[in-house]
């Protein structure tokens, strides 16, 4: 039977898990890098709800930031900058030499700026109207 193509999107994220792993597994098996992990710092109230993340992962040299955020209604208290610290810290401590990080520029760009991030890139018309920026942190492994 031939393959089919078909659109799930909604396809479950235990699947799609699944599916991100065989892919890392293939991307350690042709680098001989194995060194993939984590890397999320969160951000609680005294009720233990998130109010703010950094998440991505650090591997063979590098770090990404994915996911970066603080809740509205705590935002201007320096919270991302302490997310963002952290973040940096333990890929140093990791080994990573750069950190990569996008982020539109109605988000926070100037956070990234202000902690010694370049911009390597910037893809406008993403979304219409606004840009989307590339930015890269060379740091010290530790």
């Amino acid at each position: 039977m031939a393959p089919r193509l078909r659109a799930e999107h909604d396809l479950l994220p235990v699947e799609l898990s699944a599916i991100e792993e065989q892919l890392n597994s293939d991307n350690r098996r042709l680098t001989g890098r194995n060194d993939d992990h984590s890397l999320v710092y969160v951000l609680r109230d005294e009720a233990g709800r998130a109010i703010g993340i950094a998440a991505g992962y650090s591997w063979a040299g590098i770090a990404e930031l994915e996911l970066m955020w603080v809740d509205e209604a705590c935002r201007g208290r320096g919270h991302g900058r302490k997310l963002l610290d952290a973040f940096v810290a333990e890929a140093a401590m990791r080994g990573a030499r750069r950190i990569w990080v996008s982020t539109h520029d109605f988000q926070a760009p100037d956070l990234y700026e202000k902690a010694g991030f370049e911009r390597t890139a910037e893809l406008a018309g993403w979304p219409e109207g606004h840009s989307n920026i590339i930015f890269c942190k060379a740091i010290e492994p530790q």
